[in-house]
């Protein structure tokens, strides 16, 4: 016999399933520069992520900057 909630059983609409630790992804934001460096930032919100990334493209020094989710 099953003891639990029908709520509690379906996915979350946040894509974590029943993972209650984790209700956010993170965005990883890398910069490179044109003398070869690279440079990482990480963000939980992809706002931010996008505003910071789109800054630092108007640097004439920025190369590439971008957006990837890691988790």
């Amino acid at each position: 016999m099953k003891t639990g909630n029908k709520k509690n059983d379906k996915k979350d609409q946040n894509g974590f399933g029943k993972d209650r630790r984790r209700k956010h992804h993170h965005y990883l934001v890398t910069i490179a520069y044109a003398d070869g460096e690279k440079f990482g930032r990480v963000y939980t919100d992809k706002d931010k992520a996008d505003r910071f990334a789109e800054r630092q493209r108007r640097s004439p020094v920025v190369k590439s900057a971008r957006v990837s989710q890691v988790s």
